[in-house]
């Protein structure tokens, strides 16, 4: 999972799924929670929920992390387009 997030780009957002299905356990997105919180580091910023929702308890450090690489938050979750 490390060499999955680690790989993120500035500006990149990803699911926890998806980050999930990439490090070859499709399914598996609360363990990618559980790494992140373990683990730190990591670029966890750039993971949100399936439906965009930030961090809950980090939604300040994260929609602050996200807007600095130019994602716009809005009401808690990734804002498309």
């Amino acid at each position: 999972m490390a060499e999955v997030l680690d790989a993120l780009r500035p500006g990149e957002v990803v699911t926890y799924g998806e980050v999930a299905a990439e490090a070859g356990h499709p399914g598996a997105h609360r363990a990618v929670g559980r790494f992140l919180r373990d683990h730190g580091g990591h670029h966890w910023w750039r993971v949100v929920t399936a439906s965009g929702r930030l961090v809950p308890g980090n939604e300040v450090e994260q929609a602050r992390l996200l807007a600095a690489e130019g994602i716009r938050v809005v009401d808690g979750r990734v804002a498309n387009g």
